[in-house]
């Protein structure tokens, strides 16, 4: 397995749930960590609290700009840039009659937009040195539509689409696709409808915590050169989630 001591890694939307395990997961194992959210205190606390190898920048993933100068300030600080984990994403589910354009704008700015600002940031030096690795943080919702997730399974049937995309269209860069089932985090706080927001904390019963999608992405990230785990799909045990 590669040694991750030699590895610069970017993570977004670090500052919580699944990013904020993966921070800690890959830490633990020697990374170099830039992480990236818009809650800057939070990132401010985890990079002090892990040490000199984690350093963090306030980043909007909507804004191309911001992405570049994350990407810019991490090569500046740690000399390279070796994977990018794309894992900040929203999910204010609703129902299509809802017509809560302003939710499908943001979802689709954040899960789609923010992936692909992120690729462009990365995907020119990764030419350059011949390799690197993205890591997009999707869902179950990439293969499947679930009743007032239309358009967040449309946001990530796309983060599918685009690192399947990626991976046809370069020999030496590798993307990686993890599919979380549920998992216990923040994401969906955002939902407008009591009704939904009650049956998602129902719905999570259960759950995942977010510490088994870490260790699923430590482990695309850990392979050796030459192999690519395009996706891992996990899942809580109980088939009913």
């Amino acid at each position: 397995m590669t040694d991750l001591s030699n590895q610069t890694i970017l993570i977004t939307g670090a500052s919580s749930g699944i990013g904020e395990a993966a921070v800690r997961e890959l830490a633990a194992k020697g990374a170099t960590l830039f992480i990236g959210a818009r809650r800057t205190d939070r990132l401010e606390a985890l990079a002090k609290e892990l040490g000199d190898h984690v350093a963090w920048q306030a980043l909007d993933v909507t804004d191309a700009a911001s992405f570049a100068a994350f990407a810019d300030a991490a090569e500046a600080r740690f000399g390279r840039i070796d994977t990018l984990v794309n894992n900040a994403g929203i999910m204010p589910l609703s129902p299509l009659a809802a017509c809560r354009v302003e939710d499908w704008r943001r979802m689709l700015d954040v899960n789609v937009m923010g992936v692909l600002n992120g690729i462009a940031a990365v995907l020119p030096r990764f030419i350059a040195q011949g390799s690197g690795h993205v890591v997009n943080v999707a869902s179950v919702a990439a293969h499947n539509v679930y009743p007032t997730s239309a358009v967040y399974c449309g946001t990530k049937f796309a983060v599918w689409a685009i690192s399947e995309g990626l991976r046809l269209e370069h020999n030496n860069i590798r993307a990686t696709v993890i599919s979380p089932g549920v998992v216990s985090t923040e994401l969906g706080h955002d939902i407008a409808d009591p009704s939904i927001q009650s049956a998602l904390v129902e719905w999570r019963k259960g759950s995942l915590t977010p510490d088994a999608i870490a260790r699923a992405i430590r482990f695309a990230v850990e392979q050796p050169d030459g192999v690519d785990v395009n996706e891992i799909v996990v899942r809580p045990v109980d088939t009913a989630l």
